[in-house]
């Protein structure tokens, strides 16, 4: 078991936009294997390899309630959302300790890879759907806290950086 370390807000390599995976090897399935125990052990339900500064496009995740169900999405990519939109309250293992709510499309298809280098495609709602736009969001250099107000993100700085003076 490799536990990663996970870079936290506002690391500026969080805003990294990630290459695309041109050969799934060993290495690869080797970090989707680390990612995946990372993500467990701190307790989340998704990872993108940008948040453990690995600039790839590939995410982890697993949303079931047993935490046995690890999914790997190589080249993730959204090919269609709903029109309609619903609230979520997110989290994010590169935010410690920070919650809020975001609207995002209720729906998404998403096409990727998986470790066999094979392209599928899933349908994806409820927190599968957040999590996907969620991690997507990291290989594109986005945080969560992006789609908040100014204000809300100042905060969330100042919180992060008094959290980080006590350390």
């Amino acid at each position: 078991m490799a536990v990663l370390s996970i870079l936290k807000f506002p690391d500026p390599r969080l805003h990294t936009v990630a290459k695309p995976v041109t050969q799934v090897d060993e290495r690869i399935r080797q970090l989707a294997k680390d990612m995946g125990d990372t993500m467990y052990e701190a307790n989340g339900v998704g990872l993108a390899a940008t948040q453990v500064d690995q600039h790839i496009r590939m995410i982890v995740v697993d949303v079931s309630e047993t935490r046995d169900q690890l999914q790997v999405f190589i080249n993730p990519e959204i090919i269609g959302q709903s029109m309609e939109k619903k609230e979520w309250e997110e989290g994010c293992l590169s935010v410690p300790e920070v919650y809020d709510v975001v609207t995002r499309p209720d729906r998404v298809r998403v096409r990727a890879m998986d470790l066999d280098g094979k392209t599928f495609e899933v349908e994806a709602d409820e927190l599968l759907a957040v999590c996907l736009q969620h991690e997507i969001d990291h290989l594109n250099g986005k945080v969560f806290v992006q789609h908040l107000s100014n204000l809300k993100q100042n905060r969330i700085k100042t919180k992060i950086k008094k959290q980080q003076a006590v350390k």
